[in-house]
């Protein structure tokens, strides 16, 4: 008991679901990508499926603003959505480029199921929910993928030399920019969950523990290529 007590809400929520967690941010897709051994062409089904799990990132922060009850919540909404549209796309695009996948392509890729059930699984989360649940719906995409980076390059077996292919990978989620965004998203929902009444933060444990068993199949598609 002391030791939950000694946790914020947010680890405490991690908790409630530690082993898919570890599960998701230690996946072997991860740690074949920070060896640099991870095939090219399951890294470019990735990259495509990511293409589209953006563009659904940036759907769920337009239903942020929608369910934002004040001007700091609608414009931390809005500020989101306007990085993801403006920015990260953009990035994205680039970098796929650079992997021999071309703008065309993206625009004519089909969804494979694991990047349409989680997708809409954060949609619907946060259609039937609130802001909050919204947010704990979307905590394996920025937090999940700044607590990665930052575990990737802890471990003996990450390739942190230019020889690795995706080193430029873990180098975007370790960056200062991402990990402050990270950062910023603890904080607000350290602050939310603080409030809510234990059966509501068991009803967020599930849609938690939901939302990280996708990402879990997401990584898996990844890694074998396929949908």
């Amino acid at each position: 008991m002391t030791y939950l007590q000694d946790l914020t809400p947010l680890q405490r929520l991690q908790q409630s679901c530690q082993a898919e967690w570890q599960a998701y941010t230690q996946h072997e897709f991860v740690r074949q990508l920070g060896a640099g051994q991870l095939s090219a062409e399951a890294f470019r089904y990735y990259l495509k499926q990511d293409y589209l799990f953006l563009i659904h990132f940036a759907r769920a922060w337009g239903l942020a603003v929608y369910k934002s009850r004040n001007i700091r919540e609608l414009r931390q909404g809005l500020d989101s959505l306007k990085a993801i549209v403006d920015v990260e796309l953009d990035l994205h695009v680039t970098y796929c480029d650079s992997w021999g996948i071309s703008e065309d392509e993206l625009a004519e890729l089909p969804e494979e199921r694991a990047t349409m059930a989680y997708t809409r699984y954060v949609l619907d989360a946060g259609n039937r929910g609130d802001l909050l649940d919204l947010h704990v719906a979307l905590v394996p995409c920025l937090i999940g993928y700044a607590e990665i980076g930052s575990w990737l390059v802890s471990q003996d077996f990450t390739d942190q030399t230019e020889a690795n292919p995706y080193l430029p990978w873990i180098n975007m989620y370790i960056s200062d920019e991402f990990q402050a965004a990270a950062q910023a998203e603890i904080h607000w929902l350290n602050q939310q969950l603080a409030d809510v009444s234990p059966a509501r933060f068991q009803q967020l444990c599930a849609v938690f523990k939901d939302a990280t068993r996708l990402e879990i199949d997401f990584w898996q598609a990844g890694l074998e290529g396929k949908a």
